[in-house]
């Protein structure tokens, strides 16, 4: 560790260079941090466990350079000589070291984009909104439409929590910590001292984690979802994005442009953390409702604290006419000081100052000071309906104390930003002011628009209960044109139609509470909701039984959220077009669309579950443009809302490459993209990559708009549509057909194991009924990953290939559409990806450890070939001789020549397969303890009393702190068995 600390250029402290080794940054945060944990370790478990972790650290290490069955045996022979208390800490202690590895890549990848715009390093298409501009206006591209798309353009990224973030908060906290003194340590000059308290601080917040109790005990709550989703607006988004709309108004004016307009933002906020209550039952009426109040004493708290920064800032005297006017009735209607409770009142609020009445002469900090009082005011109001339910927020009492709006907040600082203008204050506006301004503009009185999301079952269940009780018949038994005919009547009537005392049932109940709550919402805290999602969408009645149901538990045309159907399944995607044709064709439904907008969403996760990747992404495709001409036909401007996950499997990826694949023309300067649980840490744990979060998509988004990719040729799409068949053919034969694949599947992964995570609110079944169907998408690639299989990923792409290529000459075509067709290279190049994180030794040893000798000498079989299969059809299609190797492709920076970013990524995946495979030996043998302790238990097996333990034993005692009813070796199986789930995710994030 003196070597890195006293001799690396990267850890030296000297400041900022013109070139930046991620690699060399990755390796030497990773040795710094590991060699601190290793003498840790040794302090608080003894030499004697650290020579052990260390010995597995240099088998595994040798394993993941040679790939060779004697090395993979070695590794699993030192491992299964452990007990089970040395089992347990090395697997938290592996965790650990993945979790530090992730902040090593997180810091390099933040340092990296820093320095290219730092020395303005073109970083290809729609990198950043700057590398955007310069190059459309280099192509000649007029300036003015640039700046009018960019100014019009709105991205809305919507913040989910499935799954949630698998680590706690607390462990969270310490890696934040450790990741920014890791950056303090690159981008400062640092004297010997400081650098030793960085380095100091470091170990600390490492000693913190590793004591830390890794599990979370208890399932978290919808509502502490929201309150950790809304640490990321507090910690970075709230002041990342003002700094992010300062650089766009820098590269805007290097241009001759205007700055963009202050009246909105080009960028926001949604959520479904308390409003998606698909499939949960935890997410009710009540939930939104604390909700939406704890997402607005949030904002409340973080404008007052911005108010009153401002005051300090805005000392001028000078000021409007029209502005000193504003001033002048302020300061003769407010009471004197010795006369009024005010100044008391003030002085018990503890402000940072300017706590007594300010003078005359600072007329802004007049005005801000009456802001700063309506804020608190507003704050105390909130708090009060947050901690107690039963109280009713009540912000309309007839007086002036309270923020009602966005326009409460804003009018006053936009009539500030205009005086100051007026008066030749120009620097003084443009300075914090306007991030103020920005921030009011971007998150509104909420920070979040809060989504609603339920199944179009649950709605047709209320319909249902509604017609049965007035005696109409069982709306669920009706043909689809007459569930039109009868919505139809119903909106454009004016009768109630929910009887006072229907009889329905508790789930039923539940729908109609939620849309009594959406417009009590909407009354109470207008603009604090944003969309009805309606998942499973198959018709358009699933629409406008929404539309119906809003209206008849109180909303008006005013205040009804905007319904989005959400087409998840292969055959949804492909009858979407018909779908949106009749549902335009609807004269009442079209009168609802405000500004004639409509938003659908597509889901990945569900389609490739249902489909395969390959069959799903073309569905996708042919969806979105299919979609986007039924729209334009009927005049309707269509946002499309993508439900992207995390990982490959859930259609995740990098966003800037996403957005850029999408159909021409289906973009059109509007897109919302879900940012789900897993993946928020890094997209908006750190400044830097906030940063960069917002550039990619804001850049994307302008690119994709002004310069949309060209469509493929008629003959890629024939290709495409029989890949896509003869995937989704083989695919559903194995998953759905096959009567072997649900037991091989349960056996040889951790599916059924995943509930005691805890790391979410929802169920992993949307039904509680087995089978694959009923299955989560996101539990389904989860217990693939764990097992390094990654089936969902790869599953059918070898028949779809096999099909194209005994075709003569179409080697060729597969080829020409991976080089010259974005769609297809980023799905090629997304699976090259996942199929380098797949390793076959791991996948048998789980098939040796945990299936049955049938499944594994048959399916399992057939599967591993079909793996090596499809590693061969990519590798020849990408004309590669190993997966993320190309020893001809090479990038140039500032002259030298640097192996292209598969290179590094493999690079990457080595260091991390190091941590990760002890992992993955460990979970099979401890799913297979764990499954026959509980065989044991089912049968009233005796021989379970014989797993004793000595009570002195020291884990003993830690297992029955922990687990105090329960048998404290099967307590430290089951805790070991979490442990390696967390790590082996942390491992392989983003990758599934």
């Amino acid at each position: 560790m003196s070597k890195l600390i006293n001799e690396s250029s990267y850890l030296s402290g000297t400041g900022e260079t013109n070139t930046f080794d991620t690699a060399e940054a990755v390796a030497e945060s990773d040795e710094l941090m590991r060699e601190m944990f290793f003498s840790i370790v040794k302090e608080t478990a003894g030499e004697e466990m650290l020579n052990k972790i260390m010995d597995v650290y240099k088998i595994s290490e040798t394993f993941s350079e040679s790939h060779s069955s004697g090395d993979f045996d070695k590794l699993k022979n030192t491992l299964d000589a452990l007990k089970l208390d040395e089992t347990l800490m090395l697997s938290s202690a592996y965790s650990n070291l993945l979790n530090l590895h992730n902040i090593s890549e997180h810091v390099a990848t933040s340092m990296e984009e820093r320095h290219a715009r730092l020395d303005d390093i073109p970083r290809g298409p729609a990198k950043t909104t700057n590398g955007a501009i310069k190059g459309m206006v280099a192509s000649g591209m007029d300036p003015n439409a640039i700046y009018d798309a960019l100014c019009n353009q709105h991205v809305d990224l919507v913040l989910t929590a499935h799954p949630t973030q698998a680590l706690r908060q607390s462990l969270l906290k310490n890696y934040g910590k450790i990741r920014n003194n890791l950056i303090n340590l690159q981008r400062f000059r640092l004297s010997r001292f400081e650098r030793e308290e960085i380095l100091e601080s470091i170990r600390c917040c490492i000693h913190s984690a590793w004591r830390t109790d890794e599990i979370r005990r208890s399932p978290p709550t919808p509502q502490d979802e929201m309150r950790r989703g809304l640490t990321y607006f507090t910690n970075t988004i709230f002041a990342g994005v003002p700094r992010f709309m300062r650089r766009v108004d820098t590269s805007l004016l290097n241009h001759g442009l205007n700055r963009l307009p202050l009246e909105r933002s080009i960028i926001t906020f949604g959520s479904w953390m308390g409003g998606d209550r698909d499939g949960n039952p935890y997410v009710t009426a009540t939930c939104t409702r604390d909700s939406v109040y704890l997402a607005r004493l949030q904002a409340t708290t973080l404008y007052f604290k911005a108010i009153e920064q401002l005051i300090f800032d805005l000392a001028m005297w000078r000021c409007s006419a029209s502005f000193r006017k504003v001033v002048d009735d302020i300061v003769a209607n407010r009471p004197h000081e010795e006369d009024s409770v005010v100044f008391e009142i003030r002085r018990g609020r503890n402000y940072t100052d300017f706590w007594k009445t300010i003078p005359e002469n600072e007329p802004y900090r007049v005005l801000l000071g009456e802001l700063r009082d309506k804020l608190y005011e507003t704050m105390e109001q909130l708090q009060k309906v947050v901690a107690d339910p039963s109280i009713e927020l009540d912000l309309d009492d007839g007086s002036d104390r309270f923020i009602r709006c966005k326009e409460d907040l804003s009018g006053p600082l936009m009539h500030c930003y205009e005086s100051l203008m007026e008066c030749g204050d120009e620097q003084v506006a443009n300075g914090y002011l306007l991030d103020v301004i920005r921030q009011v503009q971007c998150f509104g009185l909420n920070l979040v628009k809060l989504d609603i999301r339920q199944e179009s079952d649950r709605h047709a269940d209320a319909v249902d209960a509604i017609t049965t009780h007035l005696g109409m018949g069982s709306y669920k038994e009706w043909s689809e044109e007459k569930k039109i005919e009868f919505l139809k009547s119903e909106i454009e009537g004016k009768r109630p139609l929910i009887p006072h005392q229907l009889e329905c049932s508790d789930e039923v109940r539940e729908v109609l509470d939620t849309f009594k709550m959406v417009a009590h919402i909407q009354k109470k805290v207008p603009g604090s909701l944003g969309t009805y999602v309606i998942s499973m969408a198959t018709s358009a009645s699933d629409v406008l039984a929404v539309v119906l149901l809003q209206r008849e538990c109180g909303g008006t045309l005013e205040t009804s959220l905007r319904v989005a159907p959400l087409f998840e399944r292969l055959d949804d995607l492909n009858d979407a077009p018909r779908v949106l044709r009749q549902l335009f064709s609807v004269e009442c439904y079209m009168k609802t669309l405000r500004n004639n907008e409509q938003e659908v969403m597509i889901g990945y996760s569900d389609s490739g579950k249902d489909a395969g990747r390959l069959a799903a992404a073309w569905g996708l495709y042919e969806g979105q443009e299919k979609a986007g001409e039924v729209a334009k036909e009927f005049g309707v401007h269509l946002t499309l809302f993508h439900g992207r996950g995390g990982t490959v499997g859930r259609g995740g990826g990098p966003a800037h490459i996403a957005i850029m694949s999408q159909p021409g023309g289906t973009v059109n300067g509007s897109i919302r993209v879900t940012i789900q649980g897993e993946v928020i840490e890094q997209d908006f744990g750190e400044r830097e990559n906030c940063f960069h979060t917002l550039d990619l998509n804001t850049a994307a988004v302008l690119e994709h708009t002004l310069k949309p990719p060209e469509g493929p040729k008629p003959e890629w799409r024939v290709v495409m549509k029989k890949m896509s068949e003869a995937s989704c053919k083989r695919y559903r034969s194995v998953v759905f057909e096959n009567p072997d694949f649900v037991p091989y599947f349960a056996q040889s992964t951790p599916s059924t194991e995943l509930g005691s995570l805890n790391i979410g609110s929802r169920p992993s079944k949307r039904k509680p009924n087995a089978g694959v169907t009923a299955l989560r998408a996101i539990p389904w690639i989860f217990a693939w990953t764990q097992s390094r299989f990654q089936l969902p990923v790869w599953l059918g792409m070898s028949a779809a290939f096999a099909e194209i290529k005994a075709q003569e000459g179409e080697l060729s075509t597969l080829r020409e559409m991976h080089k010259k067709w974005p769609f297809f290279k980023v799905t090629m190049d997304l699976v090259e990806m996942v199929l380098a994180k797949a390793d076959l030794n791991v996948v048998e040893y789980y098939e040796k450890t945990l299936v049955d000798e049938r499944l594994r000498n048959g399916l399992g079989k057939e599967l591993r070939n079909e793996l090596m299969t499809t590693i061969d059809h990519v590798l020849e299609i990408a004309d590669r001789r190993e997966l993320l190797v190309n020893p001809e492709s090479k990038i140039e920076v500032d002259g030298q020549q640097c192996p292209a970013q598969h290179q590094q990524l493999k690079n990457k995946l080595q260091m991390r397969s190091i941590y990760i495979t002890p992992l993955n030996v460990i979970q099979s043998a401890y799913l297979k303890k764990q499954r026959e302790i509980e065989e044991m238990e089912a049968s009233n097996d005796s021989s379970f009393d014989e797993l004793k333990y000595d009570p002195s034993l020291p884990w003993a005692q830690d297992m029955m702190k922990l687990h105090p009813s329960a048998n404290a070796f099967k307590s430290a199986v089951n805790d070991t068995l979490i442990i390696t789930i967390k790590g082996i995710a942390s491992g392989l994030q983003n990758t599934g």
